[in-house]
């Protein structure tokens, strides 16, 4: 029986809305009335949505959308103002920061667009950092394993500046996958790379699903990347829009045109939100 890896329930983040209390201004407050400047950015808008385990999902959207968003809350780098997060029976936005970072430490795995290799470290260097960052002890059998994993098993030893660009990334995936992550998260992950390296980290990505019953979610606007994934899921104005099964990038690309065409009165042009003060500390907790 599948279960879900992770599941959002009535999610919804907004930010920038500031409450009028007499003298003072606060952030988010309950039943206090908006004062009369008040500017609100919905990222995310009431999102239910779940991730079976063993699948590759991908979620993608015009640029506003709230791709981004949906990623950092769901990995717990962010907290929703409203809703629940559930990632394997634990509830996220139950866990105070301490509870939250050994969660992100041990349960889940990230890889960006850049690849966050210190060039000083050796590629067993940098798989290794995650571990040692924790204080835990790192097994040279695990990070030889995670290298073959990613073919790159005569490779332990070059520093980055002696890996192509596909290299560096699978490297990067390396990383993520040396604590065992219930779930991986990709924010662009080939966004850096050309095709053919770009083919080759998908391909990658897609055999540890159907191997390994890896969990993938990836946020990308690229339709031949999404056709890696099992689904492909599409947020508009932070909220769902739809979703095709299995699609090839043809249809990825025509579904997405419809909707980057498509007026729709709520949208701005504000950009991705960043992670709120305070938190930078949770990608020095993943450094990749």
């Amino acid at each position: 029986m599948i279960t879900d890896a992770i599941s959002l329930r009535s999610v919804s983040r907004t930010y920038g809305r500031t409450y009028s209390t007499g003298h003072r201004t606060t952030h988010n407050g309950t039943g206090r009335r908006p004062s009369p400047d008040d500017t609100t950015v919905t990222a995310l808008d009431d999102v239910t949505l779940a991730f079976p385990r063993g699948t590759f999902t991908a979620v993608m959207g015009p640029s506003g959308s709230g791709k981004s968003t949906l990623l950092q809350c769901a990995a717990g780098l962010d907290r929703p103002t409203s809703g629940s997060i559930t990632m394997g029976g634990t509830e996220l936005t139950a866990l105070g920061e301490t509870k939250l970072t050994l969660l992100r430490r041990e349960r889940v795995g990230f890889v960006f667009q850049a690849f966050n290799l210190l060039p000083s470290l050796t590629a067993e260097q940098n798989i290794a950092l995650p571990l040692r960052l924790a204080g835990r002890r790192v097994p040279k059998a695990r990070i030889r394993e995670v290298l073959q994993q990613v073919g790159l098993g005569e490779r332990g030893r070059h520093r980055p500046t002696e890996l192509s660009g596909g290299q560096q990334q699978r490297v990067a995936l390396a990383r993520a996958l040396v604590t065992r992550p219930e779930v991986l998260f990709g924010d662009e992950p080939t966004g850096a790379l050309d095709s053919r390296a770009g083919r080759e980290v998908l391909t990658l990505l897609r055999s540890m699903v159907d191997r390994e019953s890896q969990t993938v979610v990836m946020v990308t606007h690229d339709p031949v990347a999404a056709s890696h994934a099992d689904r492909v899921v599409f947020l508009v104005d932070g909220r769902l829009n739809g979703e095709l099964v299995g699609a090839g990038t043809n249809d990825i690309a025509t579904h997405l045109a419809k909707l980057e065409d498509a007026p729709v009165a709520r949208r701005t042009a504000h950009p991705a939100p960043r992670p709120k003060p305070g938190t930078e500390d949770r990608l020095e907790d993943h450094p990749c």
